[in-house]
């Protein structure tokens, strides 16, 4: 199989796992990088994640427009995927959510998002929160729909994992396709439990040197593709991992 099938495919799986287990509502979207070209990247049609299939990928510019003529409709913020690959090229796949129990923290003056559980140690220390009006003024609709606001979104995730917008989401970032998956799955839950922890009092989150220990692990240990291989059969495109 070439590099670029491999991608598409693995970009349908992601689609589906993160669709199967609320990631992704029927707005958001996951993008990889072209294989071979930095300087390109794919993501889906505009369609809801949980019924993508392999023909629904497209192949962007980094900038937004589609490298081959594309006459169906497109994702309006697939500038967040340009602006982050563009400035980020240690990562490898990017996705936008509107994970429910993320979004209180988005909007929050007091309290942080953290992470608490082990499995998310990879979004670090506090997770940055970007808010379009800082820049962009209080006409938009909160919507990343240019590159200008892309690459500002970029700059304010700057080397972090994950990036909080403001009434909005978040986006996050993976060294590959099977990264970002695994921790997404684990963002709205470790939100989930910090909110949980809270209500109880005061909680205690990951040291700097679990979540270092957590960044350093290799992302394709097959421990680490356990999920991966698990959640693709339960959201019933396990063939395509062959």
């Amino acid at each position: 199989m070439d590099a670029v099938t491999r991608t598409k495919r693995d970009l349908v799986i992601a689609n589906r796992i993160l669709a199967m287990n609320d990631v992704l509502d029927a707005y958001g979207h996951v993008a990889m990088r072209h294989p071979t070209d930095p300087k390109r990247y794919f993501c889906a049609r505009s369609l809801s994640p949980a019924i993508v299939e392999e023909d629904d990928i497209v192949e962007y510019h980094l900038d937004g427009p589609p490298v081959h003529d594309e006459k169906r409709p497109l994702y309006l913020e697939r500038y967040i995927h340009g602006g982050v690959f563009e400035k980020r090229l240690d990562i490898q796949a990017s996705l936008h959510s509107h994970a429910e129990d993320v979004l209180p923290f988005s909007i929050s003056k007091t309290t942080k998002l953290r992470a608490v559980i082990h499995t998310i140690g990879e979004i670090g220390d506090g997770v940055p929160t970007w808010d379009i009006r800082d820049k962009f003024g209080d006409g938009t609709t909160l919507l990343v729909t240019n590159m200008a606001q892309g690459r500002d979104l970029a700059t304010c995730l700057d080397c972090n994992r994950m990036a909080l917008m403001r009434g909005h989401g978040f986006v996050a970032v993976g060294r590959t396709i099977n990264d970002l998956v695994r921790m997404a799955v684990y963002i709205p839950r470790n939100a989930r439990v910090q909110m949980n922890a809270m209500r109880m009092g005061d909680y205690v989150a990951l040291s700097p040197g679990e979540i270092a220990a957590r960044q350093a692990l290799d992302p394709e240990a097959p421990a680490m593709k356990r999920g991966w291989e698990f959640w693709a059969k339960e959201a019933g495109v396990g063939h395509l991992l062959d």
